[in-house]
């Protein structure tokens, strides 16, 4: 009886709610893609100063390596390994353990959730676009680094980014707590 109480259910309100946030991600991700490539020609020019400071413009470009163009000198026949299978096998095992773990705590599904839909953004791009990755974000970063303005990002990018930080940062907090309550039950324990 008890081993059917720890069964772990893979399809609980709990696992299927933070998967809104993966098909928001992937939505909003192709629909901005999908204006930027309607519009706008490729091209390293500025389509916009959103705030006419310079911190943040739009621009067209394509990416056919990953973050930070890392790998764009590889052969293309190594590419689709690369920059597709390799991803789809890295996100399938993240959907299964999301799915059929209970590692995750509300706040970790949420972020693997958000890492998903990235990831599957991206994805979609190296599979249907040839020409690569649609990036259009352009900020300043203001010589840290020595980089004048951060590498042109996407929707997915961004989720991926801030996502993979609340999953480090969770799970960071999570393993601070684990340490000290096992030390605070053994002090109450001898008092």
């Amino acid at each position: 009886m008890d081993t059917d109480k720890k069964k772990v259910f893979p399809f609980s309100k709990e696992r299927i709610m933070p998967l809104i946030l993966t098909g928001s991600i992937i939505l909003v991700d192709q629909i901005t893609k999908f204006i930027i490539v309607k519009n706008w020609p490729i091209s390293r020019n500025i389509i916009a100063d959103v705030f006419g400071n310079g911190f943040l413009q739009i621009i067209h470009v394509r990416n056919k390596a990953i973050a930070f163009s890392m790998g764009h000198d590889l052969p293309d026949l190594i590419k689709p390994v690369l920059f597709i299978v390799v991803p789809i096998l890295v996100l399938g095992f993240l959907m299964w353990y999301y799915f059929y773990s209970n590692e995750f705590t509300p706040i970790q599904r949420w972020a693997a959730a958000g890492i998903i839909g990235g990831g599957i953004g991206n994805i979609i791009d190296r599979i249907f676009r040839p020409d690569g990755v649609v990036d259009f974000i352009d900020v300043n970063f203001y010589g840290i680094f020595g980089w004048e303005r951060w590498p042109t990002f996407n929707i997915a990018d961004s989720s991926v980014v801030v996502c993979c930080i609340l999953l480090f940062i969770s799970i960071i907090f999570q393993s601070q707590l684990t340490v000290k309550l096992p030390a605070q039950k053994t002090k109450e324990g001898k008092k």
